[in-house]
């Protein structure tokens, strides 16, 4: 059993999800600082420095609360639609910001070569003479040849 897995465990898809994994954990970093660090302050900033995760709708009619934290430790029913809000914009962000990441690795690669153009000759299958590709019989053998 342990010879087993030693196999399964070296073969090279394994191997490469793994490094997979750990590049993917080490760009969510990235990513997550990209976007709490360099994106949301501007944004806050434009918001009037609106903290979304403090939005939301008791639905404890009898009690107001100032704020989130008040009514969770008060046990009250709550739509916490800020924390929604943040939820979505962070996805945004994120997604906006691999987007971008994306976009500007794509320029490191080099562009695929462009394909090779049709050969103009084929070989006859009878006389195997080089005879021109949209042949439809050999100039050799006078063979008809199949269509292309």
């Amino acid at each position: 059993m342990w010879e087993e897995f030693k196999k399964f465990a070296m073969r090279g898809n394994v191997l490469d999800m793994a490094v997979g994994v750990i590049l993917g954990t080490a760009f969510g970093k990235i990513v997550s600082s990209l976007v709490e660090d360099i994106l949301m302050p501007p944004i806050g900033l434009l918001t009037g420095n609106i903290d979304f995760r403090q939005l939301f709708l008791s639905l404890s009619s009898s009690t107001t609360y100032a704020t989130l934290e008040e009514a969770r430790k008060a046990g009250a029913p709550t739509v916490n639609y800020g924390i929604f809000i943040n939820a979505v914009l962070d996805f945004i962000l994120v997604a906006l910001a691999v987007f971008l990441l994306i976009k500007i690795v794509s320029r490191w690669k080099p562009e695929p070569a462009p394909a090779p153009p049709a050969p103009e000759t084929r070989e006859c299958p009878f006389c195997l003479s080089l005879i021109p590709r949209k042949a439809i019989r050999c100039g050799h053998c006078t063979s008809e040849l199949p269509p292309i």
